[in-house]
């Protein structure tokens, strides 16, 4: 069960008249833990929840996104998503490398120990670069991938011919055996990107 499952199903317990104290104790867990449970996604933005809700996250990580403006949290998860890392640490880089006025509270200094100004600036800069180069590969991706799947088929009937297919495997053997390698490559992504 991911953790937004839990908070959900703490919170329709909870609505049917079922105290804290007894889910605790039904769990064999601290009331203080299903307190938290129940709280953990107050001030987070619907869109993250929407992300997050089929995702093995760990729930330490809504404190921290909670320090973050809503598309500011929205921002992290995506990274969170692509890097396929939902841990408490990756969470803190990113709260690191959050703008002041990406925070719920700029007021607030951000701190990551043993990283000084310097560190959190150049980290800042990377992550902006980073942003900006992945939402320019994934426009591009679409693009991308339709010439490849073309080409593919182009190529793939090439290789249907048993004629060329026949000149092909005798005269460039090297060349074939790495063509047919591109074709499955060319094809087990098309099937991924489809799922």
């Amino acid at each position: 069960m991911t953790a937004i499952q839990e908070h959900r199903m703490l919170l329709q317990a909870i609505e049917k008249g079922v105290s804290a104290k007894d889910i605790a104790e039904g769990l064999a867990v601290d009331v203080k833990r299903i307190q938290e449970r129940r709280s953990m996604l107050d001030g987070i933005a619907p869109e993250v929840v929407d992300l997050l809700k089929d995702r093995m996250v760990v729930p330490a990580i809504f404190p921290v996104l909670r320090k973050m403006k809503p598309f500011r949290q929205i921002d992290a998860v995506e990274m969170m998503i692509s890097a396929n890392r939902f841990t408490l640490s990756y969470a803190k880089v990113l709260l690191a490398a959050t703008r002041p006025e990406q925070l719920a509270d700029p007021a607030k200094p951000k701190k990551l120990e043993g990283m000084s100004a310097t560190d959190i600036a150049r980290m800042e800069h990377e992550m902006e670069r980073l942003r900006r180069d992945y939402r320019s590969v994934e426009d591009s991706l679409g693009d991308i991938m339709l010439s490849l799947v073309v080409t593919k088929g182009y190529v793939a009937k090439l290789f249907r011919n048993e004629a060329v297919a026949d000149y092909i495997d005798r005269h460039h053997a090297e060349l074939a055996m790495e063509m047919r390698g591109i074709l499955e490559a060319v094809s087990s992504d098309a099937r991924t990107l489809d799922r």
